[in-house]
């Protein structure tokens, strides 16, 4: 069962990315706890829509976190921050037969591996029966120069369908991924939940699924952001309307769904199939292997977009979009003001609209939705559009052609609250909202 769909049972409703040196890991010592959820929900701030108000989104990722520890215990634990990760699993990049005989006298076995051509690294997932911790401990201790870390579960950044207000969530659908004629004139990387192909506003585009061995689960928040990116219909449109979509699901409807393993195989595919922007609307805690494949894709001439997590202003920075050379984006509201949940820092390169606007909606229809993930699609296909293959310099132009345009909301030149700028913000204006409750 997804995550959100256990969410639900809370809320009563729907909730709708060769060896490389980075310094060892230090393993802190158990102890330190997920933090305690507020116990009243966010303040009825000017800028937080009436559809969510009432709603603690800022302690939202907090609560999902620990919906998924109390219902998986059997395959799912916590680090030593109260991250999940995948439970009694550890990654390492590249592991010389020295290191896999520390493993195995550390108690762990090859659950199994993966050969990311396209990035030319030998991820290993190791497994042990207990101790995760102290026994990743041990194996940076005896291989110091080693890259491990452990199987983290990134989560999605954003709410789709007003949990306040919305219906019982439709289960999911399982599906064969379709490939349809009529691409547009770029195409677009995804990674994150399933994409409803079925949906209107896929219709005529070429969608390419790949994941969870052949079988494909769509989900809310998958196809919502799909929709922003490259959704093309009547009376809504995405940036890049029409683009070719490249979409990996790495949940799978699992409840180890979002690990850093299979976050590394779809970047892993999508630099396969030479796709120039990645569009990535998840986030976690950092993660030494997921990291290392970053950058590996980010130097080789693609552009990683990144939701930068809606933890609120004063939290710490989330990941992929805290990495050096990811594009983070922030969400603002209908009256161009940041979202009151929304992370702030250097990570934030740009602001794209996150509230008080529609996406598509499983099995039809738009439903609103609201948080950084929803501004994370916008601005990948705006630079989708300036960038029709990887390329280091074209990246860069991408980037920085796409500052210019962008509409300077905070201090002047690049801050911690809007980044560059506001991009994107006739997206918010879509004759679908008309049927929608919207400011």
């Amino acid at each position: 069962m997804r995550l959100f769909t256990l969410i639900l049972c809370l809320f009563g409703a729907q909730i709708a990315d060769a060896q490389i040196g980075l310094p060892p890991v230090r393993v802190p010592l158990p102890g330190a706890g997920l933090p305690s959820l507020p116990t009243t929900a966010l303040p009825l701030e000017s800028n937080l829509d009436a559809e969510f108000r009432g709603t603690d989104l800022r302690g939202l990722r907090a609560l999902q976190i620990r919906t998924l520890l109390r219902a998986h215990r059997d395959v799912i634990e916590a680090d030593p921050h109260g991250n999940p990760i995948v439970r009694g699993e550890v990654l390492v990049v590249a592991p010389s037969a020295t290191a896999l005989q520390a493993a195995a006298a550390a108690g762990f076995s090859v659950a199994r591996e993966s050969t990311l051509d396209a990035l030319e690294l030998r991820v290993v997932v190791l497994r042990v029966s207990s101790g995760t911790a102290r026994s990743l401990a041990r194996l940076q201790a005896v291989d110091p120069t080693g890259i491990y870390d452990f199987n983290h579960i990134y989560i999605e950044s954003g709410v789709a369908s007003p949990p306040s207000t919305a219906g019982p969530q439709a289960p999911p659908v399982e599906e064969k991924a379709s490939v349809a004629s009529g691409a547009g004139a770029t195409h677009i990387g995804l990674i994150d939940s399933g994409v409803d192909p079925a949906h209107e506003v896929f219709s005529g585009l070429a969608l390419h699924q790949h994941g969870c061995s052949g079988r494909f689960v769509s989900h809310e928040h998958g196809t919502a952001v799909a929709s922003l990116m490259v959704g093309r219909a009547p009376t809504f449109h995405g940036a890049a309307p029409g683009s070719e979509l490249y979409a990996a699901d790495v949940y799978c409807g699992a409840p180890t769904g979002g690990a850093a393993d299979m976050v590394a195989e779809a970047f892993s595919w999508l630099v396969q199939e030479k796709v120039p922007v990645i569009n990535v609307s998840l986030v976690g805690p950092p993660n030494r292997v997921l990291q290392g494949v970053v950058q590996r894709v980010i130097a080789g001439g693609h552009i990683v977009v990144a939701a930068v997590g809606n933890d609120g202003p004063a939290a710490p920075p989330l990941y992929p979009a805290a990495w050096p050379g990811v594009v983070g984006v922030t969400g603002v509201d209908a009256h161009r003001r940041v979202l009151v949940e929304a992370e702030r820092g250097a990570q934030v390169k740009f602001a794209a609209p996150g509230a008080q606007m529609a996406a598509a909606k499983l099995p039809s229809g738009y439903t609103l939705v609201r948080g950084t993930s929803f501004a994370a699609p916008i601005v990948a296909g705006l630079l989708a559009l300036n960038l029709p293959a990887p390329d280091k310099a074209a990246a860069d132009r991408a980037v920085a052609t796409l500052a210019q345009e962008a509409v300077d909301l905070g201090s002047p030149g690049l801050d911690p609250v809007y980044g560059f700028g506001l991009v994107g913000e006739a997206l918010r204006r879509q004759p679908v909202l008309t049927t929608l409750r919207a400011d």
